[in-house]
């Protein structure tokens, strides 16, 4: 378990400074859009995916922990919400996996409203 820790945790520090790369070169093409996030959003979407079947496929989960939980969660969290999604739906889960989506979309969007009127009435 260790190990696995050590994994998620190398591979989150990679994950995280490559999207602050992004964010960097992504911000001075598009200054004033969030094009940094939209693109590691849409690409770790697809990382995840891709690595995910090709995990299953040949038997590769030992190196699920770096790859998926670690680089990807560090490069985007959205790609773990995408996967989460598509194996609800894949259960045959479509109520719930649609209730995730809407659940998540709207209660993040809300903590963010609600973090930024505390902390700006704390921190103005």
């Amino acid at each position: 378990m260790k190990h696995t820790f050590l994994q998620v945790a190398l591979g989150g520090a990679l994950g995280s400074a490559a999207r602050y790369g992004v964010n960097i070169l992504a911000g001075r093409l598009t200054p004033g859009f969030p094009l940094g996030t939209l693109s590691v959003n849409i690409a770790g979407c697809l990382a995840m995916g891709l690595l995910a079947a090709l995990l299953a496929h040949r038997g590769g989960q030992h190196l699920a922990p770096f790859l998926l939980t670690g680089m990807l969660g560090g490069f985007t969290t959205f790609s773990a919400f995408a996967l989460d999604t598509m194996t609800l739906w894949e259960r045959g889960e479509i109520a719930t996996a649609l209730g995730y989506v809407l659940g998540s979309v709207v209660l993040s969007l809300a903590a963010v409203i609600a973090g930024l009127t505390v902390g700006r009435g704390l921190f103005a």
